[in-house]
């Protein structure tokens, strides 16, 4: 099973690389919210 640490550092590239990629405004904010939530919950993980 994977750990959480894992799991978020795998969503956190996945949704940075989406962000580059989006198409609009709108799905690039999107993805860049993911992106700063998936960083808090590695910081609260690593404290």
């Amino acid at each position: 099973m994977e750990s959480d640490l894992r799991y978020y550092l795998r969503r956190l590239t996945i949704e940075r690389a989406a962000a580059e990629r989006a198409l609009t405004a709108e799905a690039r904010e999107r993805r860049l919210r993911l992106v700063e939530s998936y960083t808090r919950k590695i910081e609260a993980l690593s404290a």
